[in-house]
């Protein structure tokens, strides 16, 4: 089932979220309403906090950067749900990309990051992991893990730019915003 995903200005974007166990209920119903919203939208990524809830959890496939001359041939097939994880390591140059997020339509902005992370995770089936990612699996990653932790890419962007968006993220906060999948706006006036 397709979910509305909250669009910025929504508390629960900037909110820390919380470990889950697993008994948390209907998880897997879950996982798999978040992979249809996240296709739907034609995201690569999408995070528990931007359908409305708050927990450590989210689902990445970053398939679509493996494709085209300069795709990243590590991206073919990475498709991953992430439960609690735990970024232990972030090593390597920093390098711009500019990014968007499914919470944010319409704005992208260069955001900088380190090039290679380690992470700790569990799965959907409660099998825990350790891996190094680099380039945009690591890239996309960090992305989902920054909303678990109520970071958005728009807080990684210089004061001087962030000011020259905010009309532009206010509107969108308010509904004034064209994207192509069901939104949850926390500032649309209710007529």
């Amino acid at each position: 089932m397709i979910l509305p995903i909250v669009a910025y200005g929504d508390p629960v974007l900037k909110k820390k979220a919380d470990e889950i166990d697993e008994n948390y209920p209907k998880l897997k119903e879950l996982i798999s309403n978040m992979f249809d919203t996240m296709y739907g939208a034609s995201g690569v990524g999408l995070a528990a906090p931007q359908i409305g809830e708050s927990i450590r959890l989210f689902i990445v496939d970053a398939t679509p950067f493996a494709e085209g001359e300069d795709g990243d041939p590590s991206c073919e097939g990475f498709k991953r749900v992430f439960i609690n994880p735990i970024i232990f390591e972030e090593s390597g140059e920093e390098w711009p990309f500019e990014e968007g997020c499914l919470s944010i339509p319409n704005i992208r902005e260069e955001v900088s990051r380190k090039e290679t992370l380690k992470i700790e995770y569990y799965d959907e089936n409660w099998d825990l992991y350790e891996e190094e990612l680099d380039g945009f699996c690591a890239r996309v990653v960090q992305h989902e893990y920054d909303h678990i932790e109520g970071i958005l890419f728009t807080d990684k962007i210089g004061p001087l730019r962030r000011k020259m968006i905010e009309s532009k993220l206010q509107d969108i906060a308010r509904g004034n915003t064209n994207a192509n999948y069901r939104m949850r706006f926390p500032k649309k006036s209710r007529k």
